[in-house]
């Protein structure tokens, strides 16, 4: 199942160099609609719906390999195994494949509206497998975009660009081991090129995340 984003302008992008307008964490916001752009505010707190990873959550090793580290750095194409908790009431591990890194063009981003502009997409292709066998099944799980050598964007983006890059859902059936399916986290930056996929769900992962690099 595909995310519809909606618009939400959350940081005015004031600057088309590096000098954005920081949010809390250093970073600009703007979001997605399928219809024409409006402002709007958030409609929920982001921490009630966004998986969070904590390795203690998991009592038993996975059969899968053993869960990377804070930390870890990866190749493109490189599976990780990680502790995964969305909402309340679904835990387990899942692993990740980050298969690609692809650029797109600043005109797909008219959906964005004005805020985008000068911005170049780029998108963060993934596979995700059930590695735990619990149910995770309707979660989500998003990667951030990062500068090569891990530096950050300056923009966050909430949604996807359906066709181009499509923010899917975990499956119904994604309640057993060995279950996968593929997904998009949409990034782009008016700066230097994305060439680093970043998980950072969970206290441990936000402080170091794991890292996919080219």
């Amino acid at each position: 199942m595909t995310h519809k984003g909606r618009i939400v302008s959350a940081v005015a992008l004031t600057t088309l160099a590096l000098g954005l307008t920081a949010c809390s964490d250093g970073e600009d916001a703007a979001s997605a609609q399928d219809s024409p752009p409006a402002s709007a505010p958030a409609s929920s707190d982001p921490g009630s719906k966004s998986p969070s990873a904590d390795p203690s959550d998991d009592a038993a090793a996975p059969a899968g390999g053993d869960v990377a580290a804070p930390g870890t750095k990866f190749k493109i194409g490189d599976r990780a195994v990680l502790p995964f908790k969305y909402g309340t009431d679904k835990k387990g591990t899942v692993a990740v494949t980050v298969t690609a890194i692809e650029k797109g063009a600043e005109a797909d981003m008219a959906s964005f509206g004005d805020k985008a502009k000068g911005m170049t997409p780029y998108y963060i292709r993934m596979k995700v497998e059930n590695v735990g066998g619990t149910d995770l099944s309707y979660s989500s799980l998003r990667l951030r975009g990062k500068l090569e050598g891990g530096g950050p964007t300056g923009v966050i983006l909430i949604g996807d660009l359906p066709g181009k890059c499509d923010s899917e859902t975990a499956p119904r059936d994604f309640t057993t081991k060995g279950a996968s399916y593929e997904t998009c986290s949409l990034s782009a930056t008016k700066t230097d090129p994305i060439a680093v996929a970043s998980f950072e769900e969970g206290d441990a992962y936000s402080d170091s995340p794991v890292l996919w690099t080219s």
